[in-house]
């Protein structure tokens, strides 16, 4: 049973990139409402999934790794595996949507 970790640009590289899990980051701001509603969503399946590191970054805080991967829109949830950017889902949906966006299902 894991929490939802806090990654920043200092821990980004190290927590996501490095990690030998796939990792779901879930790009957000505070004064996102689609992102608070999602919130609950993404620390269930954090709860619920040993096998995948998920963790949470503020583009307030960290507008360059937001740019570095072309985020216009949020929540924007992205699954990184081996370092690399392999799926994403964008908007608010049910669980079953970003599972299945995220090829997780």
């Amino acid at each position: 049973m894991a929490d939802v970790i806090e990654i920043t640009s200092d821990t980004f590289q190290g927590l996501v990139l490095e990690s030998e899990k796939p990792v779901i980051v879930d790009f957000w701001a505070p004064w996102c409402g689609p992102c608070r509603m999602i919130a609950p969503v993404i620390d269930e399946i954090a709860r619920d999934r040993e096998d995948i590191v998920v963790g949470k970054l503020n583009v307030d805080e960290a507008p360059n790794i937001a740019q570095q991967y072309g985020i216009q829109g949020i929540p924007f949830i992205g699954l990184f595996q081996g370092g690399q950017l392999v799926k994403n889902a964008v908007g608010a949906m049910p669980r079953a949507g970003i599972e299945q966006a995220l090829g997780l299902s």
